[in-house]
């Protein structure tokens, strides 16, 4: 099976606490099923300018918008893919880009801080060149971790649910085999993405009205940036 290079769709978030969470993810199972890597880890090193320049934006909640980073599900190891991501939002639609590359491009990136010679034979390749030919200041920020269950339906197959857990983040010893890192949010208990380009099914709109679950704001980055990392800046610029 071919893994899956680009997305399109739209992303809405909502936050549930632990006890909304564990009776709707109970009774969600009815109609749909988690994915064959169950209850498991993504890894996401985000790349920004030096003056953060793309989370700045992003947070002005432009009509476009975009970010870079490098994900790994799970703790990589030397027979693993990684993942080279451009995700853009515009007008509400997300739009995902992903290059899969091996563990030890991966390493020979982190130690050299040149882009694999071959990642431009691509379309997506050449994209990420030339988001790094435009922004030459371009490096990694911040490591940001969670725990993560992800459902699909076989009968909505554009139509996923994804709970992340213990979402925290790392802006030292920036590589995917860091430590689990300190929270972003210690107040969050879980936050569920639903990912779809139509309408949800009425079944599930049902679910979200018998849990009270309504929707929420919290992008991963833009919530570490606020709560740590610009505490940060601010002191070293004092």
């Amino acid at each position: 099976m071919s893994l899956k290079k680009v997305f399109q769709r739209k992303e809405t978030k909502y936050l549930l606490n632990q006890t909304q969470f564990s009776s709707f993810f109970e009774e969600l199972q009815a109609h749909m099923s988690v994915d064959q890597y169950g209850l498991h880890t993504i890894r996401s090193l985000y790349y920004d300018t030096a003056d953060y320049r793309f989370i700045r934006h992003s947070m002005d909640k432009p009509i476009y918008k975009e970010k870079f980073r490098i994900r790994s599900y799970g703790t990589p190891r030397p027979d693993s893919v990684i993942f080279l991501e451009i995700k853009k939002k515009i007008k509400g639609i997300v739009y995902k880009r992903r290059l899969p590359i091996s563990y030890e491009a991966y390493l020979f990136w982190q130690h050299t801080g040149a882009l694999p010679e071959n990642i431009d034979q691509s379309q997506i390749g050449q994209e990420i060149a030339w988001l790094f030919f435009k922004h030459p200041d371009l490096s990694p920020k911040v490591l940001i971790s969670y725990d993560r269950f992800s459902l699909f339906s076989e009968a909505e197959e554009d139509f996923r649910v994804t709970f992340d857990q213990n979402i925290r983040y790392q802006d030292r010893k920036l590589n995917l085999d860091a430590a689990r890192g300190v929270f972003v949010a210690p107040e969050l208990d879980v936050l569920m993405e639903v990912k779809a380009m139509g309408a949800y099914p009425l079944w599930f709109v049902g679910l979200l009205t018998k849990y009270h679950i309504q929707k929420g704001s919290f992008s991963k980055y833009a919530q570490t940036y606020q709560r740590h990392l610009f505490k940060e800046e601010l002191f070293h610029v004092i």
